[in-house]
């Protein structure tokens, strides 16, 4: 049977072609190709030899592929689990694992439970999860410690649940942990002053929050009041102090920063997060106005390059817009995904940027000058 060279054409243009032809083991769980000639479908990844383009087709899965008449292949067996998948159903074990665990777990105990060396699990794990098994441990342990403060009569009853050995070593991480002290966050940050105050810009209706730490939360939306509730929600227990004249000033600061991000914000921040996501959002801060990352770079730069979603999500969980610049990560092809304060905001953050690093670089002079 002859095939039409648009057959042809049409796989070679397909960028599911180039991952074939690449063996890339990342596209595993995206899909499979069938080939016509043999009535064989494979993963991505197979180590056979590549058809001839005119010859594959793809399909979304191996039960597509199946239902369409083809055979599963006996080197990659692309019908059983992928061992991305294997790989990821036993890190999500040792999560949970780690989660009910009263002690955390050691890295030795975990290798042992994996059937790995401490040393490849340390690179598995982090490289899954975007953190060491140590780091999301500690995590989990704090989780434990918001939830033991809310149950728990006594502060040092809940440490206790909550896995530490000691109320000192605790006390050490509670401020980064918490941002307050326990007592305060079991009583839903009740002696926490925050101002605020609700402006304008370009961009619509603007939030600007201060703790005593810094600035928590720069919020952008088209309602005022939603803002406001939205801060409500997040601390439901602070004193929300509406903004005076001094605190006016520095919510006008923080606009003109959001009008011009290149001038920079010469004020302290209070941000809040785990660990990993700290990580993210000091690479973000990095970007230069006018520039983009894609989530892949961002993963990657934090030293976990499959932690994608992970990069993803804790771009979501940013609550000073344009001051941790999550605006500036795009998709791999460099369109715009999901944007915390929509996406036309960020498209229009980053056309302005853009514009204004145009006319800098055309103002500056040049070297033959």
């Amino acid at each position: 049977m002859k095939h039409s060279p648009s057959l042809a054409a049409a796989t070679v243009a397909d960028p599911r072609w180039q991952a074939v032809l690449a063996r890339d083991v990342a596209a595993d769980d995206q899909f499979v190709y069938a080939v016509s000639s043999t009535g064989i479908f494979c993963r991505p990844s197979c180590p056979s030899r590549h058809a001839r383009p005119e010859h594959v087709r793809f399909y979304p899965d191996a039960a597509a592929a199946t239902q369409a008449g083809y055979r599963p292949c006996r080197r990659c067996r692309p019908e059983a689990e992928s061992p991305a998948q294997q790989q990821a159903a036993l890190i999500a074990r040792l999560c949970r694992q780690i989660e009910e665990a009263e002690q955390a777990p050691t890295l030795a105990q975990l290798a042992a439970a994996a059937g790995m060396s401490p040393y490849h699990l340390q690179r598995v794990f982090k490289a899954a999860t975007g953190v060491s098994p140590k780091a999301y441990a500690t995590a989990s342990r704090a989780a434990r410690m918001r939830q033991s403060l809310q149950a728990t009569p006594s502060v040092t009853e809940a440490i206790y649940q909550a896995g530490y050995n000691a109320s000192s070593r605790f006390y050490e991480q509670s401020g980064a942990l918490l941002g307050m002290t326990p007592s305060n966050w079991r009583a839903g940050g009740k002696a926490q002053d925050i101002r605020f105050a609700l402006a304008q810009c370009t961009l619509g209706a603007i939030l600007v929050a201060q703790s005593a730490r810094g600035i928590c939360a720069i919020q952008l939306g088209d309602d005022a009041d939603s803002l406001l509730r939205e801060l409500q929600d997040r601390f439901p227990a602070a004193n929300l102090i509406g903004g005076d004249a001094a605190f006016e000033q520095l919510v006008a600061q923080v606009v003109g920063f959001v009008e011009a991000p290149q001038q920079g914000l010469a004020l302290p921040l209070d941000i809040r997060g785990t660990a990993f996501q700290q990580r993210v959002w000091q690479v973000l801060q990095a970007i230069p106005p006018g520039q983009t990352l894609s989530y892949s770079e961002v993963a990657a730069r934090i030293g976990s390059p499959r932690a994608v979603r992970a990069v993803a999500q804790a771009c979501a969980a940013n609550a000073l817009a344009v001051a941790i610049p999550c605006h500036r990560v795009v998709r791999t092809d460099g369109s715009l995904s999901g944007y915390r304060w929509g996406v036309a905001r960020k498209a229009a953050l980053l056309a302005r940027e853009a514009q204004l690093a145009a006319d800098g670089a055309a103002t500056r002079p040049s070297e033959q000058e």
